[in-house]
């Protein structure tokens, strides 16, 4: 089973950037489909990017659409989520996870869906 590291989080002014990063071990990292899941304090985990096998297929959130960018390395065994434009509602912990697929177009968009997560990083925006 796959092990996630997340880093990169911190406190940023709104209208400011931050660069997640996910570091896998323990597994063949291309065989995952991956995302980038959030989740503030008294809320549901919420679904904010995900990314096929491959990187050939990425979805996000409506909320985050057009801001937010996921990507990855497979050569490095690592997930990144690039957050430009950053408002105080996007303040929560967030978690990588990991899901393995055969499929290398398929994307994932439930926290359910995985089969491992990190730890989580924090993020706080501040207004």
């Amino acid at each position: 089973q796959v092990q996630l590291v997340e880093s990169g989080g911190g406190l940023v002014q709104t209208g400011g950037s931050l660069r997640l990063s996910c570091a896998a071990s323990g597994g063949t990292f291309n065989n995952y489909a991956m995302g980038w899941f959030r989740q503030a304090p008294g809320n549901e985990h919420e679904f904010v990017g995900a990314i096929s096998r491959m990187g050939g297929r990425t979805d996000y959130g409506d909320s985050v659409k057009g801001r937010f960018t996921i990507s990855r390395d497979n050569a490095k065994n690592t997930l990144y989520l690039q957050m430009n434009s950053l408002k105080p509602e996007d303040t929560a912990v967030y978690f990588c996870a990991a899901r393995s697929s055969y499929s290398a177009s398929t994307l994932y968009t439930g926290w359910e869906m995985y089969n491992g997560w990190g730890q989580g990083t924090q993020v706080t925006v501040s207004s």
